[in-house]
């Protein structure tokens, strides 16, 4: 049995996938499966992956089902103790699959390693390290746009970027897999939120790099498409994870939260899409499986309500310097 699953969902990325399995043909650690899940992707019919990477496993979807969806099949599929999500639009330096395993056996509590992932097309650039959540209802890339310089150190994350993290698949039996009602984005935040309900945590792995290109399969930073679904799960986040006294305290910076970015997103002129976003957010919130609550997590919610609190201040600290944030 391999000691790790990558899954990579791809959805017309054959311009990118193949640096990506490229870079993991080349890894110093080789104790892993390659599971590729195509959501019927229209630009090619891939025989190429078949024909070139025969160790690879590939399972064409008969339609696009959204990335949640594409990586819950993969993660069945695994055999791995531990699963890695890749997106196609990724390279990943020689040693990244030994240092991602690294992070993540230092602590049996450790859901989800979140990599140092940098900009494809300036390599002194960070794009992510990791995400965090806040009591406004954002969620934020942590390093986003700033000098990889400044990332050398491990740290608690609230949320691991889905877009190379790997995960303790024994946590997703207890818990769930990914929610399959979000499609895509703010599904990895969802889903480190709902582990940290559980008592686990998330960690950031400086030592493994990822060179990312950033919104292959969307097209671009900001699209209808990306706005309104983001829109959405941002209604979904909090009612799903939050019990309903905590929903009723967050209530007024959620709101505000909502009303800044309405403002924001009608600037960029997507402010009638992002109010459609919000709107189905809230017709659909019948069909969301909210979290249960249990007296015996008490203890996590209480702390995750101070992370938000303490990210929100750290956000708004962090914009009146003048720092990018995304």
């Amino acid at each position: 049995m391999p000691k790790v699953s990558i899954v990579i969902p791809n959805y017309n990325g054959q311009k990118y996938l193949r640096d990506c399995l490229e870079s993991l043909k080349i890894q110093d650690n080789l104790d892993f499966e390659t599971i590729i899940i195509d959501n019927a992707s229209q630009d090619s019919d891939y025989q190429w992956v078949k024909d070139e990477y025969k160790e690879i496993i590939f399972k064409r979807l008969d339609k696009n089902y959204g990335f949640s969806p594409a990586v819950n099949k993969g993660i069945k599929m695994a055999k791995g103790e531990y699963v890695l999500l890749l997106n196609n639009d990724t390279v990943v330096e020689k040693d990244f699959v030994t240092q991602m395993v690294k992070a993540i056996e230092k602590d049996k509590k450790i859901f989800a390693v979140s990599s140092k992932m940098i900009a494809y097309s300036d390599h002194s650039i960070m794009d992510d390290a990791g995400d965090e959540y806040t009591v406004l209802g954002w969620a934020y890339k942590h390093g986003d746009g700033k000098s990889v310089e400044e990332f050398t150190k491990a740290k608690k994350v609230f949320s691991a970027c889905g877009g190379a993290a790997l995960y303790r698949k024994s946590v997703f039996a207890e818990m769930g897999l990914f929610d399959e009602d979000f499609f895509a984005y703010m599904e990895d935040v969802d889903v480190s939120y709902r582990a940290r309900i559980f008592g686990y945590y998330n960690v950031y792995c400086p030592e493994a790099k990822v060179y990312h290109i950033g919104s292959a399969t969307s097209g671009s930073k900001y699209n209808e498409f990306k706005v309104r679904l983001a829109a959405r799960n941002n209604v979904y986040v909090p009612y799903k994870n939050m019990p309903l006294i905590q929903l009723v305290i967050n209530l007024p910076a959620l709101i505000l939260g909502t009303f800044v970015k309405a403002i924001w997103f009608q600037k960029k002129g997507f402010g009638k899409v992002y109010r459609e976003g919000l709107k189905e957010g809230l017709r659909t919130l019948n069909k969301i499986n909210r979290v249960p609550f249990k007296w015996k997590h008490i203890a996590n919610y209480i702390h995750i309500e101070a992370l938000l609190i303490l990210n929100t201040f750290k956000y708004v600290l962090d914009k009146v310097k003048g720092k990018k944030f995304q």
